[in-house]
């Protein structure tokens, strides 16, 4: 069935049907009256039995100048037909994005004699060989060629390195049942950090540059990368009584990896206020892997006991400057309790070729950015302004720039990974995004609210998150839920129609996202000046963002140079014909600048001739006039005079 179908239908029934599809799919792939019916059917499918024998595998990854990671991998066979997998839906993606096009060179063998393999003639992650009788195991060898140009994942300096990306597997068992025994190589003198445990805990698992770590099992292979750099600093970060939290930074040079010990403080926090909301672990230890780099690719991927974190180089030698981004540690290390340990059922998939469902990615990832918000105000790593003006710029977002909800829903949005593939949008407020992280954080806010109201400021959203992400401490076996569940959970904080509240927010046009700042005694107001917070997210120069925002005023937003990556669907310039990707020469007959145009904006506010836009697109010029005249339009929040303060309550530390 297509994307199509299960967009239309209702959360828990497409988690059923999703379910019902998987399992009507793996018992025609056993059959063999059916087997050649089926593209891709001739893959065998996954079985909860364990694969015979350890997989070694070894990665190459010391080619910093051509960013090449060379693998060999030897796995222990049985004499038939066999099928290797390169993984293809990768947990924290939520999409079928497994970089298959940078796999190359690949030759197997067997006792050094090469052995003949095909490409699935559907199914293109899937290999199929024979394994002559007699033969024990084979060996595997390819070459993982890494981005060259932006998205680095290797530099001269440090790598970011995903098991994922450099492992082939044997088809038709659970990952859970398959075992490796990991090594690998790095460029003289670097350091790593990962979740992954050396072979022994002395240097002898380090022989020369490469290091060796204990037999995994394939899923926590997958969900442990390294980090590892020639520029490397590892901070404790481990709370009183807690299990052990670390911060393993690789940065572009030894000077950005100072830090004041107030930020240390800060960062541990982080830690201490986490474990207060939830009350639990489900780590034996946990590894911040933290990039600070204008070359490495900025990232942010959740596992279970580490997360993938790059920032700016700058990160802590600027840190008045660095407010925006600070909540990314917060985020990812949430996602350790929720997404990781509780997870939806439809995103549970027994292989990394078998496809997630993304059906409730609106309490994975929407509920996880509430707490990464919250989390970086208690832990002190934003102040409560600072909070509040980054609240304000996502709400604004579902003030003034989000039509699509006319035609979408909330929950419609978590197919975005795999329509989109995250790829740039012509016009992002019509098609919509990854609604589910922000729309879904503004979501929550009220559920937060409206907790504390039934119950007289008694109970909040914290009780549901100990109640239902907090649950047997210090396992890391995966937890699965379904809408129900978080029905129910709900339910036990403070009895009420949560089941229509939460369709009215995720299965509706048009729905009431605003209603949660007024619920904590907020309210959203627009002026023309930016807080200090939009400032910096706006110009951080290492950033992708480095736009100029006047999407809430005349309704686009611009890179550098002018061009024009947003037209608000509807708004201002929108009408006037603007389109995305023009480039903006010139503003009322002078050359294009943002203070300019400010300027111009500001002038029509009593001005009332039209702001004339000379913009150049496809290799012409045309003038064209935007007739607007309410000014500069930026967001703050200010109190409800006469109403409790829930806000700030709910960023304030726990004891």
């Amino acid at each position: 069935m297509s994307v199509a179908f299960f967009a239309g239908l209702p959360v828990r029934t497409r988690c059923t049907a999703a379910r019902m599809l998987l399992a009507v799919s793996l018992a025609f792939a056993t059959g063999a009256a059916c087997a050649q019916a089926l593209p891709g059917a001739s893959v065998p499918p996954p079985q909860d039995v364990p694969y015979p024998g350890t997989i070694a595998i070894h990665v190459d990854a010391s080619d910093t100048a051509q960013g090449i990671f060379r693998v060999h991998e030897t796995i222990p066979v049985q004499t038939g037909a066999m099928t290797l997998l390169y993984p293809q839906w990768i947990p924290g993606d939520h999409s079928p994005t497994g970089p298959i096009a940078m796999l190359a060179g690949l030759t197997l063998s067997a006792g050094g004699k090469p052995l003949a393999w095909k490409r699935d003639e559907y199914n293109v992650y899937a290999f199929h060989l024979d394994v002559p009788a007699g033969v024990a195991s084979i060996d595997v060898e390819f070459q993982y060629l890494s981005p060259r140009d932006g998205g680095f994942e290797i530099t001269d300096r440090m790598m970011d390195m995903e098991w994922s990306k450099v492992a082939l597997y044997p088809a038709g068992h659970f990952t859970r049942g398959i075992t490796f025994a990991p090594s690998l190589t790095l460029p003289h003198g670097w350091q790593l950090g990962s979740a992954l445990e050396r072979a022994d805990q002395t240097r002898a698992s380090q022989s020369g540059d490469t290091v060796t770590f204990k037999p995994v099992t394939f899923n926590n292979l997958v969900d442990s990368p390294v980090y590892a750099g020639q520029y490397f600093k590892r901070v404790d970060l481990t709370p009183p009584g807690g299990a052990p939290v670390y911060m393993d930074i690789v940065a572009d040079a030894p000077k950005y990896l100072a830090m004041t010990a107030e930020q240390v403080n800060a960062h541990r926090a982080l830690a201490v206020q986490a474990t207060r909301l939830f009350g639990s672990h489900h780590y034996d230890h946990y590894d911040f892997l933290f990039s600070l780099s204008d070359q490495l690719g900025g990232n942010g991927t959740e596992h279970h006991q580490s997360s993938e974190d790059g920032l700016g180089a700058d990160y802590f030698t600027a840190w008045d400057d660095n407010a925006p981004g600070r909540d990314l540690l917060a985020h990812e290390y949430t996602h350790s309790w929720n997404g990781k340990f509780r997870r939806p059922a439809d995103l549970w998939t027994p292989n990394f070729n078998v496809p997630m469902g993304d059906s409730l990615l609106w309490v994975y990832e929407g509920q996880t950015q509430y707490w990464g918000f919250v989390l970086t105000a208690r832990a002190g790593l934003w102040t409560p302004e600072q909070f509040r003006d980054a609240l304000a710029m996502v709400a604004a977002n579902y003030d003034r720039n989000r039509e699509g909800f006319q035609w979408r829903t909330l929950e419609d949005t978590t197919n975005d990974p795999t329509a989109a593939r995250r790829s740039g949008l012509p016009y992002r407020s019509w098609q919509m995004s990854e609604e589910y992280y922000s729309g879904g954080q503004m979501m929550w806010l009220e559920v937060d609210a409206r907790l504390r109201a039934l119950t007289h400021d008694r109970k909040s959203l914290d009780d549901f998150a100990r109640a239902f992400f907090g649950v047997d401490n210090g396992s890391y076996v995966t937890k699965t839920y379904t809408f129900d569940d978080v029905v129910a959970a709900l339910n036990g904080v403070a009895p009420y129609d949560w089941a229509g509240f939460l369709h009215a927010h995720v299965d509706t046009h048009k729905p009431p996202l605003l209603d949660g700042l007024k619920g904590t005694g907020w309210k959203l107001v627009y002026t023309d000046q930016p807080s200090a917070y939009e400032k910096q997210y706006n110009s951080r120069p290492q950033s992708s963002r480095h736009l100029f925002n006047f999407a809430w005023s005349i309704g686009l937003t611009m890179a550098k140079g002018g061009q024009i990556n947003d037209v608000r669907w509807d708004g201002p310039a929108f009408k006037a014909g603007v389109s995305t990707g023009a480039t903006l020469v010139a503003v009322n007959g002078q050359d294009y600048s943002e203070d300019v145009l400010k300027s111009a904006i500001t002038a029509a506010r009593t001005d009332k001739a039209p702001i004339k836009l000379l913009l150049k697109y496809q290799g012409s010029y045309r003038t064209v006039p935007v007739d607007y005249h309410d000014g500069l339009q930026y967001p703050h929040l200010v109190r409800i005079e006469g109403t409790p303060d829930y806000l700030g309550e709910i960023i304030a530390a726990r004891k």
